[in-house]
């Protein structure tokens, strides 16, 4: 008698078989989770430089601002460009060619969208924000449930928005739902 060496076809499309089914469901899940991290990442490295420019304010009792710059150079509007901090020597929220640039973060990924409610954040010597400001970034498919936020509050601290009603979309600063 001889020991039958592979599998036959019908094992073999069995397994197939079940390994489609299994994808079939864990596919769409997993695209969802690689979502989230990635606007997670990006909320949390936004958060961290925006940190850092109100450190750098109050260690340097120097007027910081945080843009966003498609050259790095001139402060522009889109918060999907990259973005830039800098030591606002002259305060007139623009950076001068003598005006260093202290750390940049690169443009949001193609896949998502940023936005804020200000052009500029700028930190005074104190750490004060001048203005409150909400910064968000969603998925470039408008579901809310991916969307991320910040709040900037006057006195410069730095809030991530949170889920606290439980169902499924993060809230901003007065406990609105996040839309995108």
């Amino acid at each position: 008698m001889k020991h039958q060496k592979g599998v036959t076809l019908i094992e073999m499309m069995i397994v197939i078989s079940i390994i489609a089914i299994v994808l079939l469901f864990v596919a769409p899940s997993m695209q969802s989770i690689i979502i989230k991290n990635r606007i997670v990442s990006e909320i949390n490295d936004a958060s961290a430089l925006i940190q850092y420019a109100r450190h750098t304010a109050i260690n340097e009792q120097a007027l910081t601002v945080v843009c966003p710059s498609d050259d790095y150079s001139t402060c522009g509007d889109d918060w999907n460009d990259p973005k830039i901090v800098f030591i606002d020597e002259d305060g007139n929220s623009t950076r001068g060619n003598d005006e260093v640039l202290l750390v940049s973060m690169e443009a949001s990924s193609e896949t998502n969208i940023a936005t804020a409610t200000k052009e500029i954040i700028k930190f005074t010597e104190n750490g004060s924000a001048s203005n409150i400001i909400e910064y968000k970034i969603c998925h470039k498919d408008g579901d809310a449930v991916y969307a991320h936020g910040l709040t900037i509050n006057l006195q410069g601290r730095v809030k991530m928005g949170k889920d606290t009603d439980g169902n499924g979309i993060n809230e901003d600063s007065i406990g609105t739902d996040l839309s995108c």
